[in-house]
């Protein structure tokens, strides 16, 4: 007798269904406007971009990836610069480096109304890319810095060309941004940031051992509806923590591409996900990896997330 998927039915409150993206998107607005009161309002909390900055005149942040290029390219750099580097570091090692993807970065925001729109528009050709392009991106960005002398990845980095533009004037910098818009929305789904952006791949390993996980703790109540695969920046990395059970894995998310959005937490009905840490995450004893087989109603077979992840692929 074939099985039929289980529909559940979210009765959750739309808060619950959406809190996390509207927790990042206030996140991403409030660190503008910091960055905007000064000028335009002439309040100075914060000075200077995301890629190096002063809070109220005693804190400094620096982008470590920034200053990693500049010291390649053989720049001098101040203390100051050094200090804020190692504190950025320190955050992102702790919470998760790609936390900065999906919590600071304007160009996320950029990058997830094109897949809105890709949505709305029925769009469904993807250009197959590979997922370590941004790390062989990275490390060709660092090399042309110490060749070149430049911090070369900073001449068309689209969050940095975003993050001025909007304070200072967007001038040219406004075809960059439309590019990756236009990448996203019609060559490649999630493409730039799931592909090519090398700042993500250095956020990536910056907090490949980062504590502030999400953790699938409640997967046996996983319904296979798959929407969490459809909502994922990165789709690859929830499989191994929802469906790992019988192969001994734990629930935490420990990809180290997961972004910390939270989007996950939001549609999933059942409420299988939920932020924790990365620690308490051991293998299951042998009498829990092969419990009887249920039957009834619920399809136990294991989905494929790779159809998420190149949908309709063309090459």
């Amino acid at each position: 007798m074939s099985k039929t998927r289980v529909q559940v039915i979210d009765s959750r409150s739309w808060w619950l269904k959406n809190r996390w993206l509207v927790l990042r998107r206030s996140t991403q607005i409030s660190v503008l406007s910091l960055f905007l009161l000064g000028p335009l309002a002439g309040i100075w909390i914060i000075k200077g971009n995301l890629n190096s900055s002063l809070t109220l005149d005693f804190l400094p942040l620096t982008d470590p990836f920034v200053l990693l290029q500049s010291w390649l390219a053989g720049h001098q750099f101040g203390t100051q610069a050094t200090i804020g580097a190692l504190i950025v570091a320190a955050f992102y090692f702790l919470i998760g480096g790609r936390a900065y993807c999906a919590w600071v970065c304007p160009v996320n925001i950029v990058t997830d109304t094109a897949y809105w729109a890709r949505k709305r528009l029925g769009l469904r050709g993807n250009t197959k890319l590979h997922r370590h392009t941004r790390y062989w991106l990275l490390g060709a960005s660092l090399v042309l810095s110490a060749v070149t002398g430049y911090v070369a990845w900073e001449w068309i980095n689209p969050v940095s060309v975003l993050h001025r533009g909007i304070i200072f004037g967007m001038g040219t910098g406004w075809f960059i941004i439309l590019a990756v818009f236009l990448f996203d929305l019609a060559v490649s789904k999630r493409g730039w940031c799931s592909h090519l952006c090398p700042m993500g791949a250095f956020y990536s390993l910056l907090g490949s051992h980062s504590a502030i996980r999400i953790r699938a703790d409640n997967r046996d109540a996983c319904d296979k509806c798959m929407d969490c695969f459809e909502v994922c920046p990165e789709p690859l990395v929830i499989s191994p923590a929802l469906f790992g059970k019988k192969d001994g894995i734990g629930p935490v998310i420990n990809e180290i591409n997961c972004t910390n959005c939270g989007r996950c937490i939001d549609v999933c009905s059942t409420e299988v996900f939920r932020f924790g840490t990365r620690f308490n995450n051991k293998a299951l004893s042998s009498t829990d990896l092969y419990p009887p087989e249920k039957s009834g109603d619920v399809n136990l077979t294991r989905p494929n997330p790779e159809q998420f992840e190149h949908e309709e692929a063309t090459t």
